[in-house]
């Protein structure tokens, strides 16, 4: 057993946020917050000098990088600090983004200050934390695997959801129109829809694009 605190870093680009963040975790007994990060590519900077045990992350920043491009630059490191993504989003295509990036766990900002601070001891000893609704929706993914979208189709359906036309969406993902077709064939079947409406519709019920 050690005595050394569990050093954070927070990356948020809210202050306000992140001034929460630290009012709960400094009560804390054997949590340190020892730095913040406004922008994606501040906390990848701040993580890299090494003397971070877990990073608060959250997914969202305006511009610039995002909070799972973040994670994925912070994992890909020689002895990385573990990644926690605390956010508001909480959809299929926000989730495996960050989990696939290399996160150990996945908090929603509403979450009780005790699950909060519960969640980091977690992180820093390497194990997983996902917000009960996380964790519902990727039991229910494993076990109707057949009903789960792909990240491609994911990505398909968001930009349908803004508006976009199949020959838009194919140059926005560098698909032809056909591909782009063929994807939106699939997630009629997989949803049991007939139409570009009702898919956003379901998908969105189901969280698995957000609007």
């Amino acid at each position: 057993m050690t005595d050394t605190p569990i050093r954070l870093l927070l990356a948020d680009d809210h202050p306000v946020v992140r001034a929460g963040l630290r009012a709960v975790l400094e009560t804390e007994a054997g949590i340190e917050v020892v730095a913040e990060a406004p922008t994606a590519e501040d906390a990848v900077a701040r993580a890299a000098q090494g003397d971070i045990d877990v990073v608060l992350m959250d997914l969202q920043f305006g511009k610039g990088m995002n909070g799972a491009e973040a994670t994925a630059a912070i994992t890909a490191r020689p002895r990385a600090p573990r990644v926690l993504i605390v956010t508001t989003y909480d959809t299929d295509a926000d989730t495996l983004r960050a989990i696939e990036a290399g996160a150990t766990g996945y908090l929603l900002k509403d979450a009780p200050p005790e699950d909060l601070a519960a969640a980091v001891r977690t992180a820093a000893a390497g194990r997983t934390t996902l917000a009960p609704t996380v964790a519902d929706r990727l039991m229910n993914r494993l076990r109707t695997p057949g009903t789960a979208l792909t990240r491609r189709e994911t990505e398909v359906l968001a930009l349908v959801a803004v508006g976009l036309s199949n020959q838009a969406i194919g140059n926005r993902l560098h698909l032809t129109e056909g591909t782009v077709k063929s994807h939106l064939a699939r997630i009629y079947v997989k949803l049991g829809v007939d139409s570009r409406t009702a898919a956003v519709a379901t998908a969105t019920e189901l969280g698995l694009i957000r609007r």
